[in-house]
């Protein structure tokens, strides 16, 4: 995330301190010979506290699976950001399964430190995705993918069993030492919730 971050055609501030939570996957493979698969295993973060308006929370392991038609012949690693930007696409992934285009619209995010997030793909898109490939970065469709919590990763980085659910909303699971990082890179950039100040005016 912190790499990220530091590519000047980025995600843009505006979008950043809009979201409710983050999902970040290193290393997303992809191997393609005309019909194409992926898979990713990465972090969610959410801001704490009731409608998402605090700090930015402690992470919760996710895994991102998804086949795709008409991506290159052969083999990629790729980084992957998604960005939740309302309530409801992120109580819908706490719990279960989701399929992005489907049981959630998501769409490629639009980039640039001061690019306008004022896109109809901006306003309307519950998930907004980004990737990051040999250092160049852009909105990229995820659409058809799916998008679940991984529990087991979860409870390996916790030492017990625990789920999603309870990581982003139950406030008694402090961060991990791996995932302190992460978080401070959040909070530094996009301390505040936009979107909840601008709902409560």
């Amino acid at each position: 995330m912190q790499e990220v971050m530091d590519v000047p055609d980025n995600i843009p501030q505006e979008l950043l301190e809009k979201a409710e939570c983050i999902i970040v996957f290193p290393s997303v493979l992809k191997a393609a010979f005309i019909v194409g698969g992926s898979y990713g295993r990465g972090a969610m973060v959410c801001r704490s506290g009731e409608h998402f308006k605090g700090p930015w929370g402690s992470p919760a392991m996710y895994v991102l699976e998804g086949g795709s038609v008409g991506f290159q012949i052969g083999g990629e690693a790729t980084d992957l950001v998604l960005l939740v930007m309302n309530e409801r696409g992120a109580s819908s992934i706490l719990d279960n399964k989701v399929k992005l285009g489907a049981d959630l619209s998501a769409a490629a995010g639009p980039k640039g430190r001061d690019a306008s997030a004022d896109t109809d793909a901006a306003l309307r898109a519950e998930i907004l995705s980004y990737s990051r490939s040999r250092g160049l970065f852009a909105g990229i469709s995820l659409e058809g993918s799916s998008l679940r919590p991984d529990d087991d990763a979860s409870a390996d980085v916790y030492g017990r069993k625990v789920t999603a659910r309870e990581i982003v909303l139950g406030g008694k699971v402090s961060i991990p030492e791996s995932g302190q990082h992460l978080v401070r890179v959040l909070q530094k950039n996009a301390p505040h919730n936009e979107s909840a100040k601008a709902s409560s005016k």
